[in-house]
């Protein structure tokens, strides 16, 4: 409290304390101000003539010094005009007295002001609460972008080269996450010459879970070692052949399976290729049916789809033999590429994929040619580009 007449600084010391306040008495502004420094109060009373610093001015530098700390202020003076009062809440006062006062008002004015400080207060503390959550949650932000940015690199690396030149054939890759990850996977490899296996993988569910369940399958399917390549078998030579597409997805299907720690499973197609005699076998498990690309210009969707790989414990897969032609093209693509919404409001679907590849300008080959059926999906399904789901290919071009 401060006012410079000790009387009237005694009489409100005494009536505060009896009302349970703690008092600190200034005689001047100044003085109270260095009170304020040491120990900013919740309440102030001050009076608004004062020699040196007044009321107002001791207000208005409380306001300027202390602006993080709520304090509620009260002026006093012999004064109660309007202008006098508009004034004082001009320099930031919260409420304004007149003398001689009256201690009824003067309590029922500090109950208000208690409950406004204590609210404040409150405000205070949960607001504080609520930036070091926010501080916690930016760190843990983050640390989660490093480690998925660390994450996507790592499933880029799974795909290391997006063409493969085996000769006969390439095989050209595509691969395409909605977020940071994701649980599509394509690749191919060479397990003798003229003897070539490729796929195209997705992983139920979308994220890290998919991710690492994608990534584990790209070990078992990896020719930089080849005694570990679920697909290849050892032959009496010493070198390795490509086992039949229906036994590389059954024992994909049985590892899956036995892992009490994978809950999800996975839709796939799968294709063994002799480019010698020119013979694709391919499975289907889930996964949407490929597109053959005839020389001629003819395009047809073959297989009926199939059980997908990790659902149940025994399953068996149909293989499907097709004969190939120069200049013939295979193209196997994630739901991605035909469940996306048009403007019309209807899915992409199969007729839509098709008439996708269509619009693909003539010449266009390899990586290419999957970019340019990338970017062309994205247009067609939104004029943002934005998909919701991963998106891959694996694309065969035969050459005989």
């Amino acid at each position: 409290m401060a006012d410079d007449s000790p009387p009237q600084r005694l009489i409100l010391a005494h009536t505060l304390s009896q009302w349970g306040y703690e008092v600190e008495l200034a005689e001047s502004g100044l003085e109270a101000l260095e009170i304020c420094r040491a120990s900013p109060p919740d309440l102030i009373l001050s009076d608004w003539m004062m020699p040196g610093m007044d009321g107002v001015a001791f207000c208005r530098a409380f306001r300027d010094q202390f602006d993080a700390h709520f304090a509620y202020f009260i002026l006093l003076s012999a004064r109660g005009d309007d202008a006098a009062i508009a004034h004082g809440l001009e320099a930031g006062a919260d409420d304004f007295l007149t003398k001689p006062v009256s201690p009824e008002e003067l309590r029922a004015r500090l109950t208000a002001a208690d409950r406004l400080v204590t609210k404040q207060r409150d405000l205070a503390a949960k607001n504080r609460q609520i930036s070091e959550t926010l501080e916690k949650l930016q760190t843990a932000y983050a640390s989660i972008e490093r480690d998925l940015g660390h994450a996507r690199r790592i499933q880029e690396s799974l795909v290391p080269e997006r063409m493969r030149d085996f000769g006969g054939a390439r095989v050209s890759l595509l691969l395409a996450a909605s977020g940071h990850v994701g649980g599509d996977l394509v690749g191919s490899f060479e397990a003798a010459p003229g003897q070539i296996g490729f796929y195209g993988i997705d992983v139920s569910g979308h994220g890290i879970a998919a991710s690492m369940v994608a990534a584990r399958v790209a070990g078992y399917l990896n020719d930089r070692y080849p005694e570990q390549n679920i697909a290849f078998a050892r032959g009496a030579d010493g070198g390795y052949a490509l086992d039949p597409p229906e036994t590389v997805a059954r024992r994909l299907n049985d590892r899956l399976s036995a892992d009490p720690g994978i809950e999800e499973y996975l839709t796939m197609s799968y294709a063994r290729v002799d480019l010698k005699r020119g013979v694709l076998e391919l499975v289907l498990a889930g996964h949407p049916r490929p597109l053959l690309l005839r020389a001629s210009g003819d395009m047809q969707f073959l297989g009926e789809g199939g059980l997908p790989i990790g659902l149940v414990e025994t399953v068996q897969h149909d293989r499907l033999t097709v004969p190939l032609r120069p200049g013939d093209r295979l193209l196997l693509y994630s739901d991605g590429f035909i469940e996306p919404v048009l403007p019309s409001g209807r899915d992409l679907g199969e007729a839509g994929l098709r008439d996708l590849v269509a619009s693909v300008p003539a010449g266009r080959e390899g990586p290419a040619y999957l970019d340019t059926l990338f970017e062309t999906l994205q247009l067609a399904a939104d004029a943002g580009g934005r998909l919701e789901d991963d998106v891959s290919a694996a694309l065969l071009e035969f050459r005989g």
